[in-house]
């Protein structure tokens, strides 16, 4: 019988309430991206429009739900180091459904552009570049077995698969906290059209930030490395 240890014990108890906080988001973009793709009229809405274009965006959804589940079994350490065969095989599954997500989504912004208007197609469209790089890149080097650019990819494709979460995450504490202000400052800073002060920086900041942290925890550990060695 394997005795956890605490570290594992609470990294996986970790992993569990992730997963638990993605489980709307993910079922109910995976639920929509499968009812749209069928034709259902309710589901498709307003992002009913020729058939590439709809194809692209409802193909996105359902992906991206798959990949924000993929994302938080990859992010977990203990599953890497103590059971290597389910790390191989979900990153095996969530590399493909990367680049899918990313290709739906980036067809979508080409054909019909987005909501929000032009800033919200760059944000977004460069989001969704980034996501199909590091699908690639994180592909590469593990059939290269570089472990370390390997590593380093792969956390960069984890916080973009992430992002679509996130994006939800950053609207529902706006909501939750100017609502809890009083009515006439709920959602400030948003508008129906996504063209609000909050929605024009949302079209970056649900992953640049991120990234960036993310950089600076990469260049740090080899900095620490290198002064070891």
């Amino acid at each position: 019988m394997t005795i956890l240890s605490s570290r594992t014990f609470w990294a996986l108890l970790g992993l569990a309430v992730l997963m638990l906080a993605v489980q709307e988001f993910s079922w109910h973009a995976m639920w929509r991206g499968m009812a749209g793709l069928r034709g259902d009229a309710e589901a498709q809405g307003r992002l009913a429009g020729s058939l590439p274009s709809t194809t692209g965006m409802f193909l996105h959804m359902v992906t991206g739900g798959l990949v924000t589940r993929f994302a938080v079994i990859q992010l977990a350490a203990p599953i890497r180091t103590r059971w290597p065969h389910i790390h191989r095989l979900s990153g095996r599954i969530l590399v493909p459904l990367a680049l899918i997500t990313a290709i739906g989504g980036l067809t979508y912004i080409a054909l019909r552009g987005t909501i929000g208007g032009p800033m919200m197609s760059v944000g977004f469209g460069l989001y969704g570049v980034l996501m199909a790089l590091a699908a690639v890149q994180t592909l590469r080097f593990a059939l290269a077995r570089e472990r370390v650019r390997h590593r380093r990819w792969g956390l960069r494709l984890i916080v973009l698969a992430l992002g679509s979460w996130i994006y939800r995450v950053h609207y529902g504490l706006l909501y939750g906290i100017t609502c809890s202000l009083g009515e006439e400052l709920c959602g400030l800073g948003s508008q129906s059209d996504f063209l609000g002060p909050f929605d024009i920086i949302q079209n970056l900041a649900f992953y640049a930030p991120y990234l960036l942290i993310l950089e600076w925890y990469l260049r740090r550990g080899s900095q620490t490395s290198a002064r070891m060695s």
